[in-house]
């Protein structure tokens, strides 16, 4: 057994983010300045989006490019229960209602013929979730928003660098012919245990010049585009207030940090990838577990790897699997508790467990393994080990 505790996540870190870091310290500009532009235009370039617009966290990126497609008092935004409570409480905090539908039971994200079902004449945007990194079905969704004249504002908190179809999450995923008919947005995560951090922070990636302009705006307390250049030796002390924003921006501290990262991030990914093939590897002739399904037209980005148990095959639940894992100081977590079977969303909708049967069964048996791109071949070694130790106790 292992001596050490292998958490379950933990950012890879080393000298160039803090050269970067420092280097803004000692220049004098802490906050939204001249790094997080280069922080856009450099994440802009990697993804192949048109813009990209830099705020303080993934939820502040979501409720921003949600309210730029008008979602609000009166409008429905179906998502999945599969996912974080941000997903949903964005929409809320606009004064929208989030519209369940349940999820794939292979990839555990949303299913195209589910939201088609709740459709409803109040919807006016579809919130995939790239779950873990496994991109959902955009093609089928993009479709039903073209015809139906929605927006789509994907999750991508887990999905850098994720691909659909050999085109990186954060560029358009739909067809030629969808090109500007359809409103969408990729919103991105820097948080802490993300593919690449800023400690806290997210981006809004669009081709849509409105959309940007929009978001923008709104993310620093709707002052003119270019407020926070007023403090420069050639600024104005001028601004105008066009609306009601929010204070969502990222600061220069941040964007040096996401800068170094970045020059990181396709290596972080080739060790992610590693670690889940050799987790895949060591698991997958197992009949008591169950390997993430990846479909064959995408490229994972490994921010979680989901085992699930065959339940029937085990005489321990997940939870007690969990409970011997920590026991073996293997860290782990599960992704997610399905939003309908939270207090909150029983008690204000009536939902019940079994209102979205296929996210609250896979809820049941998933196990959220440690996979960051510092782990040792070791730490894999130890991971696997416990694992499959504690399955030769367990099997029926």
């Amino acid at each position: 057994m292992r001596q050490t505790f292998l958490p379950f996540a933990q950012p890879d870190l080393d000298g160039s983010e803090i050269a970067r870091v420092v280097e803004v310290l000692q220049g004098g500009w802490l906050t939204t300045g001249p790094r997080t532009r280069e922080f856009e235009t450099r994440f802009a370039e990697f993804v192949g989006s048109g813009h990209a617009v830099a705020v303080n966290s993934c939820t502040a990126a979501m409720q921003l490019a949600l309210e730029s497609v008008g979602v609000g008092p009166g409008t429905e935004v179906i998502t999945s229960p599969y996912t974080f409570a941000a997903t949903a409480a964005v929409i809320q905090h606009l004064g929208g209602t989030p519209v369940f539908a349940d999820v794939l039971p292979d990839t555990l994200t949303i299913d195209p013929v589910e939201v088609e079902a709740a459709l409803s004449a109040r919807t006016r945007a579809i919130v995939p979730v790239h779950l873990a990194g496994h991109p959902a079905e955009m093609e089928p969704l993009l479709s039903l928003a073209t015809d139906h004249g929605l927006a789509v504002v994907e999750d991508s908190a887990h999905a850098f660098p994720s691909k659909y179809r050999d085109r990186l999450v954060g560029s358009f995923l739909g067809v030629p012919e969808q090109v500007g008919r359809v409103p969408w947005a990729s919103c991105f995560s820097f948080y802490a245990n993300k593919t690449i951090t800023t400690g806290e922070g997210g981006m809004i990636c669009t081709d849509d010049d409105g959309l940007a302009d929009r978001c923008r705006l709104m993310s620093l307390h709707g002052m003119s585009r270019n407020a926070w250049t007023r403090y420069t030796q050639h600024g104005s002390w001028f601004y105008e207030v066009e609306d009601v924003g929010f204070k969502c921006n990222m600061t220069d501290v941040a964007a040096a940090m996401g800068l170094a990262q970045l020059d990181k991030a396709e290596q972080m990914h080739t060790r992610r990838t590693a670690v889940a093939e050799a987790y895949n590897r060591a698991f997958e002739d197992c009949p008591a577990l169950e390997t993430p399904s990846v479909r064959p037209d995408v490229a994972h980005s490994w921010h979680l790897y989901q085992l699930r148990l065959n339940l029937d095959r085990l005489s321990i639940d997940r939870d007690e699997f969990i409970q011997e894992l920590g026991g073996m100081n293997i860290g782990t977590s599960v992704h997610f508790i399905p939003l309908h079977i939270h207090p909150y969303y029983r008690r204000t909708f009536g939902f019940r467990a079994e209102d979205f049967p296929v996210a609250y069964r896979e809820y049941l048996r998933e196990i959220s393994l440690p996979i960051f791109s510092s782990m040792s071949e070791q730490d894999v070694s130890d991971v696997i080990g416990a694992v499959l130790e504690i399955v030769k106790g367990a099997e029926t």
